[in-house]
């Protein structure tokens, strides 16, 4: 069975890892891609912390369907709450900021909230543990482009670095 603080705790790690990456791609230009048709390192950034805070504020404010056409609306008033991201460093601080300011929100929220059914975007309907666990993992996804991204730069990405670190202990 999986549990509430087991995926918020694995999400605020994750979080974690996509903000070092940002920092770690810090002296690289944000709008790198390495190839026309993706989106850039900072656009892909952006996309965790708009697409992480908008559904899980959605889920926070008792959405039901977010399969309606109004789904990009309410997301977007969400995201509008955001502050703009300039750099790098604003943009990792704000992944950061974003969720210790969610996690204790989503925390607070009582099991009942959790068991309860929603629609997703795709018109399937899932628990509300379920959906959280979906965000987490859009999120793993996206954090896997930064890290290619680290990559065809020459940096080592920050959970591979600790796994070398720890086999050198």
């Amino acid at each position: 069975m999986v549990r509430l603080d087991s995926i918020l705790s694995s999400w605020k790690s994750v979080r974690e890892d996509t903000a070092q990456a940002v920092e770690d791609f810090a002296p690289y230009k944000l709008d790198f891609k390495p190839c026309a048709d993706l989106m850039t390192f900072g656009d892909t950034a952006r996309h965790i912390l708009d697409a992480g805070y908008g559904l899980s504020g959605l889920l926070l404010a008792g959405e039901e369907d977010l399969s309606t056409p109004q789904f990009r609306e309410n997301i977007g008033k969400l995201v509008a709450e955001l502050p703009k991201t300039e750099d790098a460093a604003a943009l990792a601080r704000e992944l950061r900021s974003a969720m210790e300011r969610r996690a204790p929100e989503l925390a607070a929220k009582p099991a009942e909230f959790y068991a309860g059914d929603i629609i997703r975007m795709d018109g399937q309907r899932v628990t509300r543990l379920e959906m959280l666990q979906l965000i987490k993992e859009h999120e793993l996804t996206h954090r896997q482009q930064l890290f290619m991204y680290l990559r065809l730069n020459g940096v080592v990405p920050p959970t591979t670095r600790r796994r070398q670190a720890k086999a050198k202990a």
